[in-house]
């Protein structure tokens, strides 16, 4: 018996040791991880400089501006609300937005049934900045350059950089402008890589572009942008320049008000030729606008300009003046070869194509498109697609 005792006290002790080092080691590969950023549920800013923070839950009031830098992650569990608080007067440096800087990471885990949500407390157009994600990919802006808002840096030569990973996410109300120069979009692409994930995301009532890439290699899959603000119209829903190297799959655009273009397509503008040339490739898109009521100048599906290229496949176009507006020689020059739309479905639109030389002189670019009877554009012709349902909002 006493040597049973033994044995079983033994055993327990050395269960003991066994149990200790590893709760050990598991605390030392979590103290790896942790950040000494402060999460603060009703004042969310500041800077996270290392390890993860993670959100887990509920609703947290972004005050401020929000900046993931080099090494660190931002964790979003599915469900959480980010809901940026009212400016003041006077408040220009403390604009609300969110912003992952070159070798920052963002996780957004949302799902179908439980999206991640981005909002504000004021509920029209424009009460906050966005979301600014700045990578280490190729630009034609230079080697490197400083983003428009944030002023952080990006670009770089590294093709597959990965920013994170972001899914089910819905952006509401974002656009804040400091001037006509200095504007936030929905989601802003700076330089991000092909190694980062951008899939099922939604900007609801913004008021500038929906979504733009400055450069970079990034693909994006299901993304919606939905602009029906009566009184702050918008811009583009979808906008590339600076030498944007993607693929785009299944896009849904829809603006009932006097915004501007479902797409706006640049190189660079101070150089047309400037290298890497803008050419994504895009399939199962539809871009709706605001049909016969329309009364923007610029009502146009698509402005192809300064020495773009891409290719489309499978496009609905519904209630646009224009179709497809081609501008400048290179971008002319490319028409039919490496710009060239297959399988468009033209409905309510007033002009197909039409093209300008940089003198001014009008063009021919019929070849610009092929027509299909049959094209579903995003999946449900210029109907909504069932891949929004559930996590999407407005359309």
């Amino acid at each position: 018996m006493k040597k049973t005792i033994s044995t079983i006290l033994g055993l327990a002790a050395l269960s003991l040791v066994t149990l200790t080092t590893s709760c050990t080691n598991d605390d030392n590969n979590n103290n790896e991880s942790k950040s000494d950023f402060v999460v603060v549920r009703e004042n969310l800013q500041g800077e996270i400089n290392s390890g993860e923070v993670i959100l887990e839950s509920g609703t947290y009031k972004l005050t401020g501006k929000l900046i993931v830098k080099n090494t660190a992650t931002l964790t979003i569990k599915p469900g959480v609300i980010i809901e940026a608080t009212a400016l003041g007067a006077n408040q220009f440096e403390a604009v609300r937005y969110i912003a992952v800087a070159q070798g920052g990471k963002i996780d957004i885990k949302g799902t179908a049934t439980n999206p991640v949500i981005m909002t504000a407390e004021v509920k029209k157009p424009a009460a906050w900045g966005g979301l600014v994600i700045c990578g280490k990919a190729p630009i034609n802006k230079g080697n490197t350059a400083t983003a428009e808002v944030s002023e952080l840096a990006y670009g770089g030569a590294e093709t597959n950089d990965n920013s994170g990973s972001i899914k089910y996410l819905r952006i509401e109300y974002s656009g804040y402008s400091y001037n006509s120069d200095k504007e936030f979009n929905g989601v802003s692409l700076f330089g991000v890589g092909k190694g980062t994930i951008i899939d099922y995301v939604q900007v609801y009532e913004g008021s500038d572009d929906g979504f733009e890439w400055f450069g970079g290699t990034v693909d994006a899959k299901h993304l919606v942008v939905s602009n029906k603000d009566a009184t702050s119209v918008g811009d583009d829903l979808f906008d590339w320049t600076e030498g944007w190297n993607g693929n785009g799959e299944n896009w849904y655009g829809i603006r009932t008000n006097a915004g501007n273009r479902g797409i706006e397509a640049d190189n660079n503008s101070n150089n047309h030729l400037a290298s890497p040339i803008s050419f994504p490739t895009i399939k199962n898109m539809t871009l709706i606008g605001a049909g016969t009521n329309d009364t923007s100048s610029e009502s146009q599906a698509f402005k192809l300009r300064v020495g773009t290229k891409g290719k489309f496949d499978n496009v609905v176009l519904k209630g646009w003046k224009t179709g497809f507006d081609v501008q400048h020689d290179e971008s002319v020059g490319y028409v039919g070869t490496d710009l060239l739309a297959t399988n468009v479905k033209f409905e309510e639109v007033t002009t197909k194509s039409k093209g300008t030389s940089t003198a001014g002189i009008s063009v021919g670019i019929t070849n610009v498109f092929t027509e299909s009877s049959t094209a579903t554009g995003a999946g449900n012709g210029s109907g909504v697609p069932t891949w929004t349902q559930g996590w999407t909002k407005g359309l």
